[in-house]
């Protein structure tokens, strides 16, 4: 397949500054890259807070988005693992500690083969671009056991021994209205081991560590004040903030035991996506590139409920 030497593709053009859609070079390809037609990227919550508050990057202009899903279209030197036309899911590059990004939102992306994956014929690109940074948060914080990762080091199911380990011990997963906390442990009988605030506000957080055992693990997806972190702890609980990018050093070994198994787990069923997935869904936004700050302002406005927002980067107008 023959690639174009420049590309559309949206740049935050500076810290806390203005997003632009723009023509840019198409970046060749080195030892071990791919390069992908992107045909369909998630919108995850990072980025309006990238953007809003002025974390994270340092270096600008940047091209921001974690998750994509397109067809391999040119192959680095050293490439093995994928042939042209393969149809993949893949991880944007943000290099977390030189505050550097590389994303999706853009029309080809080139970046390391090690952090894609082969999605069989049935699953669709908009599903398959919701793949990578949902699995990996919802993974990393649960089954990362490296030592200075910030996880409760259960045993992953996809790994020997991990399938089946822990059966019948229940999980909490705080995702939608804290009247739901009252009844949780009428239904588990107390306190629980494992607590996942998906949601991690002000109304959500005083209910995980109130259903969270002694010796328990909380995992938050936001920054935890404080005093709230130092109650846990008096209390003799952990808590955990997620971490859901692969090209992180610390996520390097789980994510390669993921990633490896990922194709089976999605052939399998045992990752559902889209329409089978109850009740996450995904919604196409219009307009392509162009589509995006309208999808991340909805997102900042709380009008995003168990949905991914998903943009055609070819569909750009």
């Amino acid at each position: 397949m023959s690639t174009p030497s420049h590309q559309e593709a949206l740049f935050l053009e500076a810290k806390q500054g203005q997003w632009a859609v723009r023509t840019t070079e198409l970046r060749k390809p080195g030892p071990g890259d791919i390069v992908v037609k992107v045909e369909a990227a998630a919108l995850g919550g990072v980025e309006r807070k990238i953007q809003a508050w002025g974390i994270l990057i340092t270096e600008y202009p940047t091209i921001l988005g974690l998750d994509g899903a397109g067809t391999v279209v040119e192959l680095g030197e050293g490439v093995t693992t994928f042939v042209v036309g393969d149809r993949v899911t893949f991880h944007g590059n943000w290099d977390t500690i030189a505050g550097a990004s590389y994303g999706t939102f853009l029309q080809y992306f080139t970046g390391s083969a090690q952090f894609a994956v082969k999605i069989p014929d049935s699953i669709s690109f908009e599903a398959a671009s919701t793949v990578h940074l949902g699995v990996a948060t919802a993974a990393f914080s649960i089954y990362n056991q490296a030592d200075s990762a910030p996880s409760a080091k259960y045993l992953a199911p996809w790994l020997p021994g991990g399938r089946g380990k822990y059966a019948g011990k229940p999980i909490v997963i705080l995702g939608g209205g804290t009247s739901h906390g009252q009844y949780v442990t009428q239904i588990t009988g107390g306190p629980v081991e494992l607590v996942y605030d998906a949601v991690s506000t002000a109304a959500t957080l005083p209910f995980a560590l109130a259903l969270t055992a002694p010796g328990g693990n909380v995992i938050v997806v936001q920054f935890t004040p404080e005093e709230l972190i130092a109650q846990a702890q008096k209390d003799g609980k952990a808590v955990h903030m997620v971490h859901g990018v692969f090209r992180t050093p610390i996520n390097h070994e789980i994510g390669g035991t993921l990633l490896w198994k990922l194709p089976e787990l999605l052939n399998s069923g045992d990752i559902k996506l889209g329409d089978l997935l109850y009740p996450n869904r995904w919604e196409v936004l219009p307009g392509g590139l162009n589509g995006i700050v309208g999808g991340l302002e909805r997102m900042k406005n709380d009008q995003v409920s168990g949905v991914k927002l998903v943009v055609r980067l070819q569909e750009t107008d």
